[in-house]
C-alpha cells in the first residue's frame, strides 16, 4: 500500500534559471520523491515545484528546497507581481493516497520547527497546520509581503512566528501548511490596466461575497491585466463556474477574456467538469492531470480518483 503526499512548493525566484534547478535538482535528489512538475513567471519573479512521495521523504525534499533557496535568493533585492514573505515562500503537504490530513498537519509542524531550529529562518503555519488561528488564511500570513513582515515581526505578538527567530534575514520567512487539493488557475483580460483586474478579483472572491472558496487577485502580468486565482474547493466553485462569473465581470467592465492558464496539475474530476475550450485553457496538457502524472511516477491506477 503506497501512501502519497505531495508537496506545492512556491520559491521567489522565476527569473534565473540557473537557481530554479538548483532548488529542483535539491528536491529531485531525495530517495522515494517525484519532481512531478515546476514552472516559473518572470512577472511574478516566482516558480512553483510540484512533488510526491512517501511523506517522511517529501519532507525531507522541502526542507532541502527551502536549504538551497534561502542560500540563493536575497529578498532584499527580490522584486515580483505575486505576494511574497521569503526565498521558500509557501510549502503546503496535501493528502493524496493512505494519507489523512492529521498526517500532513504533523509534517507541516515538524518541518516548521526544523526549519526554526536548523536554519534560523521564521516559520509560520497556516491552514490545517496552523497554530494560530489568525495564521490558517495564508492571506493574513503574507499580508503586507515581506517589507512590512521584516519591520512588524520583532515588536507585533500578532506577525510571531510559531517556530525560529522574530527577526528576518535575506532568505525572509516560510508558511508551511496542509491543505486540500488546491487549483491555481490565471486569466488574462484583454487589457493592461490592473485597475479592472482588481475590480473584477473584488467582485468574483468569496472573501468579499463572490463565489465560494474561490481567492482572486488582480496584478500585471506579461504586459496584461491578469486575475491570479485559486480554487480551495473545486467540488463547490468548478474552473468553468470561476471562469463564467469572471467572464461576466469582465464584460461589465468592458472588456474580455483573452486567455487563461493552469498552474501546476488539476485532479480528473476538475478537469473533467470543464470545457477546456470555453475557458481557454493555452497550456493544457495530458501531462497536467495529477492522476496521469502519478501514475507515471509511482504506477497509481491512472483512472483512480482523488
Amino acid at each position: 500500500m503506497q501512501r502519497i503526499v505531495e508537496c506545492v512548493a512556491n520559491f521567489s525566484e522565476g527569473r534565473r534559471t540557473e537557481v530554479i534547478r538548483e532548488i529542483v535538482a535539491s528536491i529531485a535528489s531525495t530517495q522515494s520523491v517525484a519532481v512531478l512538475g515546476w514552472e516559473s513567471d518572470v512577472d511574478h519573479n516566482r516558480s512553483v515545484v510540484t512533488f510526491a512521495g512517501a511523506p517522511a521523504a517529501v519532507a525531507e525534499a522541502a526542507f532541502a528546497g527551502i536549504h538551497v533557496a534561502a542560500a540563493l535568493i536575497d529578498m532584499d533585492t527580490h522584486a515580483g507581481q505575486h505576494p511574497r514573505i521569503g526565498a521558500a515562500d509557501v510549502l503546503p503537504f496535501v493528502p493524496l493516497y493512505n494519507v489523512s490530513m492529521d498526517d500532513c498537519v504533523r509534517l507541516a509542524r515538524e518541518l516548521g520547527a526544523r526549519v526554526g531550529a536548523e536554519l534560523r529562518i521564521p516559520a509560520f503555519l497556516y491552514g490545517e497546520a496552523a497554530l494560530q488561528q489568525r495564521y490558517r488564511r495564508l492571506a493574513y500570513v503574507r499580508r503586507g509581503g515581506y517589507e512590512r513582515l521584516r519591520k512588524c515581526i520583532e515588536s507585533n505578538d500578532e506577525r510571531r512566528p510559531d517556530f525560529g527567530p522574530r527577526s528576518l534575514g535575506g532568505a525572509g520567512a516560510c508558511a508551511i501548511g496542509a491543505r486540500d487539493i488546491l487549483i491555481a488557475f490565471n486569466v488574462y483580460l484583454s487589457t493592461d490596466d490592473v485597475a479592472v483586474a482588481r475590480r473584477i478579483a473584488r467582485a468574483v472572491r468569496a472573501s468579499s461575497g463572490g463565489l465560494p472558496h474561490l481567492m482572486a487577485l488582480g496584478l500585471l502580468v506579461k504586459g496584461s491585466a491578469q486575475v491570479s486565482m485559486n480554487l480551495t474547493n473545486y467540488r463547490v466553485t468548478s474552473i468553468q463556474r470561476a471562469v463564467e462569473a469572471l467572464r461576466q465581470e469582465a464584460h461589465n467592465l468592458g472588456v474580455a477574456v483573452a486567455g487563461t492558464e493552469l498552474i501546476g496539475l488539476a485532479p480528473r474530476a476538475a478537469l473533467a467538469a470543464t470545457d477546456a475550450s470555453y475557458v481557454q485553457i493555452d497550456n493544457f496538457s495530458l501531462d497536467r492531470v495529477l492522476e496521469i502524472r502519478l501514475a507515471q511516477c509511482f504506477g497509481i491506477d491512472a483512472q483512480s480518483s482523488l
